[in-house]
């Protein structure tokens, strides 16, 4: 099972329209779940997930984050790769960070001992999140679905 975990519903809607997920927000590969914004709504909603895994299972936390002007739009982050910053509110200067979420830290705390975890995170702006709307945060997460896939089952083997 896939059990990915978005803060935002207009992240999770990518996923509902591409897996044809119903109101359950599942099927027999995919369990989806909208945490709701900020580090202790992330940890509760993954530690949630837990007891429901097998070993085999993989637990992703996929949304958008702010980013310096060195990234692009809609560049896709591996948020343990990059040198991704949680933080409480939402960042409107670039002079501290170089990407930034409100999610990570609160998934990484909870999925500890999960060896198939993983964080994506699309490039929604330069830190002018009053700019990201609903409708370009689902397109952006939809047109990388398919990256996030093959990187987390490479990434798997």
């Amino acid at each position: 099972m896939l059990y990915i975990i978005c803060a935002l519903k207009s992240e999770a809607q990518a996923f509902v329209d591409k897996y044809k997920l119903t109101k359950s927000k599942q099927n027999s590969e995919v369990t989806l779940i909208v945490s709701g914004i900020g580090r202790e709504s992330m940890f509760n909603a993954s530690k949630k997930i837990l007891p429901q895994m097998s070993k085999t299972d993989i637990i992703v936390n996929i949304g958008i984050c702010g980013a310096n002007k060195s990234y692009k739009i809609g560049q896709l982050i591996d948020g343990f790769a990059n040198n991704l910053s949680c933080v409480n509110e939402a960042v409107t200067n670039d002079s501290i960070y170089e990407l930034v979420d409100m999610e990570s830290a609160g998934f990484i705390q909870a999925t500890k001992a999960i060896k198939n975890r993983y964080i994506f995170k699309i490039v929604s702006d330069h830190f002018e999140p009053h700019k990201v709307t609903k409708e370009a945060t689902k397109q952006l997460i939809f047109n990388a679905i398919d990256d996030i896939n093959v990187l987390i089952y490479n990434k798997g083997k």
